[in-house]
């Protein structure tokens, strides 16, 4: 059996981990992920490149495609890392740098998500109106401070990952970091995690108000279009959906995952479960790259209106965009 053996942070305890789904197939399906993310991505960068950043939505996407970039871009390290098929070296690589950044970039899609619910969230109570958090300056700053906090949280744990790194140290990357960098890291975790619980909570309460007001304002248009009014949930919702399928799994085994660490009295056999699922869903999370694409899809007009295959289409039914004129307003920049 291909096994390495890893210590909990304390080191009091030695607990064989199987590590040949890790090396076979994640690898594998990471790679599909990484192919489909360069290519829907690099469509989505060429496609903003002639849209003007007009208001916050459209900044808040730009920023979005940015961190998708940079997290498909450290793909191939963890791909080649994972399978082995790379020195030792690129191991230390992956601990030190690209698994700091692909994180970093994670939290960064995360807070974005969060930003873009509560721009449809202030569509819906003041439509016509501009409080100062729906002007793009506003945005734009917004975005800075956002990419400016999570790399100054960040880059600690790069610096700190200071010891020397040996074929056998680089099998967990907790070795490379000494008893500060184990601190800060933990620090972060704690950080992240209550960042994502934030974005989550109001999530939900901006959807709340979401589907209360959708749901009025079908009763009030009378519209008997079924499918029509299905497509239109599917857009209104689109941003929870993709928020929820990639990053609650994650988080909601990463607590587990991160106890079972640091606690020198968990089960073997239990470690070597939650590792399995702290791994399968962060694959989950990875996904969110070429997730992201259907937003741009569903609540860009401007996007799909520049999409090559979407160029000579002029849309129909004009009894129905009449009928959902409101809906539109609400989810659609």
């Amino acid at each position: 059996m291909n096994t390495t053996a890893i210590k909990s942070f304390n080191g009091s305890e030695r607990c064989p981990r199987d590590t040949r789904v890790a090396q076979l197939v994640f690898p594998a399906i990471y790679t599909v992920v990484f192919v489909l993310g360069i290519l829907l991505n690099t469509l989505a960068l060429w496609v903003f490149l002639h849209i003007p950043s007009s208001s916050t939505f459209i900044v808040y996407l730009k920023n979005t495609l940015v961190a998708d970039l940079i997290m498909t871009l450290t793909l191939p390290f963890k791909i080649l890392s994972d399978a082995h098929l790379g020195p030792w070296q690129l191991r230390a690589f992956v601990c030190r740098f690209s698994a700091v950044i692909f994180y970093e970039t994670m939290y960064v899609g995360i807070i974005l998500l969060g930003f873009i619910a509560f721009d449809r969230f202030l569509k819906i109570i003041r439509p016509f109106g501009k409080f100062f958090v729906q002007k793009p300056d506003f945005s734009k700053l917004v975005s800075i401070v956002i990419w400016l906090l999570l790399f100054l949280i960040s880059l600690p744990n790069i610096i700190l990952s200071n010891k020397e790194a040996t074929p056998s140290s680089v099998k967990k990357c907790a070795s490379l970091k000494g008893s500060l960098g184990l601190k800060w890291h933990q620090g972060v975790n704690n950080v992240c995690q209550f960042i994502f619980w934030t974005v989550f909570v109001l999530m939900l309460l901006f959807y709340a108000v979401i589907a209360k007001k959708v749901y009025n304002s079908y009763r009030k248009s009378g519209s008997k279009d079924r499918k029509h009014n299905t497509k239109l949930e599917g857009k209104v919702f689109v941003v929870v959906a993709v928020f929820f399928v990639c990053f609650a799994p994650f988080h909601f085994a990463r607590v587990p995952y991160t106890h079972s660490q640091t606690n020198s009295k968990t089960d073997c056999r239990l470690q070597n479960q939650l590792f399995i699922a702290k791994e399968t869903t962060l694959f989950l999370a990875a996904t969110n790259i070429c997730m992201d694409p259907l937003i741009y899809i569903f609540l860009c007009k401007k996007f799909t209106e520049r999409l090559p295959c979407m160029r000579g289409k002029k849309t129909t039914g004009s009894t129905q965009e009449n009928q959902t004129t409101q809906i539109d307003n609400i989810t659609l920049s």
